[in-house]
């Protein structure tokens, strides 16, 4: 499927299942029948997150390593060193947004709803916000559980010690190995083209299971919270954008060109997995090799995720506003440093940044059953933060690539859109690079 098709398919997508959703949740009996009716579009959606973690584990594996067996050992630390420079200012950056625009428009104050009672708990889990066992949950205890579990920055570790295993080997038995596994990305990357054909099928069963069940109404209601908050996602874009123009230059534009399908898939899934084979193959299309793409996108889904790092301190103020809590300077300050350091241990956990923000509250006396006045609406956060995600992963890439190899990507005369029918074989881009 030509690629500028299958973008048109996946907005047409959006838009039906918007429709979709709306008549559906307009003519349900009540809720019960609502959520019902949506879990038969869950299935479609399921199966196709399904398919998508089907190949993440293996496309990792073989990207990684792949671009290792041809790699200088120091050079994966000092790539290491310069992404997560990268991502300690850009979490940073992105927090202070969620801060400054929380304070700014205030949406917990205009809130004209029935405010939950504080003494109400929710079902979230917090006890794996914790640094030991986030620290000794990195390093895998079986490669076959960590690749069954889809465990990213478990795979990444062993995919590390592999490739560095398999670059010190000398003779025509390690060779082989290296060409094998750069077959296997290969075929990897066209199951991917395969897998995302059905893109916009999954897109349209995700996007009216959640219109379904919350209606367009919920949306009118929290309309200056979802405003602001979008908003300020919007502010982010224009910066990360602009750095990115800095390092990348015009360049930056096609980047944003190859990784709209991506965000797009980000946004209607609300899936960072949904989204990842096709940032990687979209990142590679761009001119960044693949020991680069391999290692630096893994790592930035666990501790690059801008339109998180937003949501979790937009969530903590809204929830303060929205009780009547006032929050000083200093306290808003240390609220930013707690958040900077408990969302990094939170990879791999579902609905990651509500429980970041769960385990936050009682840090700083705020009513954990504030959590229920944004749960109503968490799914169209969630779509735009997760898209976000994608763009600040994918830029941070790029530059992180071109600090490396110390050259432009690919020549801007290749137009964004163009089809690539096959994929270069793994071994030629690294060697390019």
């Amino acid at each position: 499927m030509k690629k500028n098709r299958l973008t048109t398919w996946i907005i047409t997508g959006m838009v039906l299942g918007l429709i979709t959703g709306y008549i559906c949740h307009r003519y349900a009996a009540d809720a019960t029948q609502a959520k019902t009716i949506a879990g038969y579009f869950s299935i479609v959606t399921d199966i196709f997150l399904r398919l998508i973690k089907m190949i993440i584990a293996p496309l990792v594996f073989t990207t990684l390593v792949a671009g290792m067996a041809h790699s200088e050992p120091g050079s994966i630390g000092r790539v290491g060193l310069k992404a997560m420079s990268w991502f300690i200012t850009a979490s940073l950056i992105s927090l202070a947004i969620g801060l400054l625009f929380s304070n700014l428009f205030e949406p917990g104050r205009s809130l004209a709803l029935t405010l939950p009672d504080v003494n109400a708990t929710t079902k979230l889990a917090t006890g794996s916000l914790n640094l030991k066992d986030f620290l000794t949950h990195v390093f895998p205890r079986s490669f076959f559980e960590a690749m069954g579990n889809n465990e990213i920055l478990q795979i990444l570790v062993f995919s590390i010690f592999f490739g560095f295993a398999l670059s010190s080997l000398k003779g025509n038995g390690p060779r082989v190995l290296v060409s094998a596994i750069e077959e296997t990305a290969n075929t990897m990357l066209k199951i991917t083209d395969y897998v995302m054909r059905f893109a916009p099928i999954g897109v349209f069963a995700a996007v009216a299971a959640a219109i379904t069940v919350q209606g367009l109404e919920v949306v009118l209601t929290y309309g200056k919270f979802l405003g602001s908050f979008f908003l300020a996602l919007a502010l982010l874009w224009v910066i990360l954008i602009a750095v990115g123009f800095m390092f990348l230059g015009r360049e930056v534009f096609r980047l944003i060109g190859l990784i709209k399908e991506p965000m797009i898939i980000a946004f209607s899934t609300a899936s960072s997995e949904a989204s990842y084979p096709k940032t990687i193959e979209q990142l590679e299309k761009f001119g960044v090799s693949s020991k680069i793409t391999g290692f630096v996108l893994p790592l930035g889904y666990s501790f690059n995720l801008d339109g998180s790092m937003v949501y979790q301190a937009f969530a903590v103020m809204f929830i303060a506003q929205a009780y009547g809590i006032e929050m000083s300077l200093s306290q808003q300050i240390t609220i930013l440093l707690v958040l900077m350091v408990s969302s990094k241990g939170m990879a791999g956990v579902s609905r990651a940044s509500l429980v970041v923000v769960a385990a936050v509250l009682p840090m700083f006396n705020l009513p954990e059953a504030g959590l229920l006045l944004i749960m109503g609406v968490d799914q169209f956060l969630d779509m735009g933060r997760t898209a976000t995600n994608v763009l600040g992963n994918s830029i941070a890439t790029s530059v992180v690539a071109k600090w490396e190899e110390g050259k432009e990507p690919v020549a801007s005369g290749v137009p964004a859109n163009e089809a690539y029918e096959e994929h270069e074989p793994v071994l030629a881009r690294v060697a390019n690079s």
